[in-house]
Parts: structure tokens; C-alpha cells; sequence
């Protein structure tokens, strides 16, 4: 089961998630003809959709084993387009605060709010947008 069968439009998008781990997680999207602008780059939704379903791996990454318990809602989300997106992007999520803080304050409240930070770059490696998820 991929981590994105859960969410039919990011997979739809092109979306692929290609590592999760605890508090982190990687995701990548090449651009077609589905994808496009009016101008030829990637079209501001499809990076703000990388960049969620990035955001949506690192929470799976940290609260993998209790999955089952939890319902996981992002709550808000923010996006700053920082160049033309372009060929083959890929998403890098991070989790503010550390796995085992995040945890340990799920097991103490019940639940828990979190922010992510993602990194968006270009095959290059030159950032075209950053989000922060919530």
C-alpha cells in the first residue's frame, strides 16, 4: 500500500512519496503536460500538492505505529512561490520539533498540533517554494 492511497488526488497529481521516516519525508513530482501553467512551469497547485503530501509523509514517519488511533487533519498550510518550477521538483518535509516530543505529547494530551516545514527544489537543487504546514 503507498502512502498516498489514502489521498487519490495527490497520486492523480503525479505525486510520488519516496521516503518516510520519523519526522521527515521526501516526495518528488516531474512535470508533464497535466501539471502546466499558462506559462509553461509547474502550475502553483501541484507544488502546493507536493508539498503536502511531503508534509503528510513526515507525520506518517513519526506517528507511524499509532496510525490506527489517530486521525491526522492538517489545520492550515502556507506557501511562498520563490521561483519558475521546472523538470523534475522534489519536496523535502520536516517536523519542527523531534519524533519522540511529538509522541510523548500525543500520549499526554490525547492529541497533538505540529508544524512542518517543506523545502521545495528543483533537480538542481535551487529552492523554487517553502511551505509550512500545520
Amino acid at each position: 500500500m503507498s502512502a498516498l492511497d489514502s489521498v487519490p488526488y495527490a497520486a492523480h497529481t503525479g505525486v510520488e512519496v519516496v521516503e518516510v521516516k520519523p519526522g521527515e519525508a521526501r516526495a518528488r513530482l516531474d512535470q508533464r503536460q497535466e501539471v502546466l501553467n499558462h506559462i509553461g512551469s509547474m502550475h502553483a497547485g501541484a507544488l502546493f500538492t507536493l508539498g503536502e503530501a511531503a508534509s503528510g509523509g513526515a507525520m506518517v514517519g513519526t506517528f507511524a505505529d499509532q496510525l490506527g488511533q489517530i486521525r491526522p487533519v492538517a489545520s492550515e498550510a502556507s506557501i511562498r512561490y520563490t521561483r519558475l518550477a521546472r523538470g523534475l521538483l522534489t519536496a523535502t518535509a520536516r517536523c519542527a520539533e523531534s519524533p519522540e516530543a511529538l509522541r510523548a505529547r500525543l500520549d499526554a494530551d490525547g492529541k497533538v498540533a505540529f508544524d512542518v516545514a517543506v523545502d521545495i527544489q528543483d533537480a538542481e537543487g535551487r529552492s523554487v517554494a517553502g511551505m509550512s504546514v500545520a
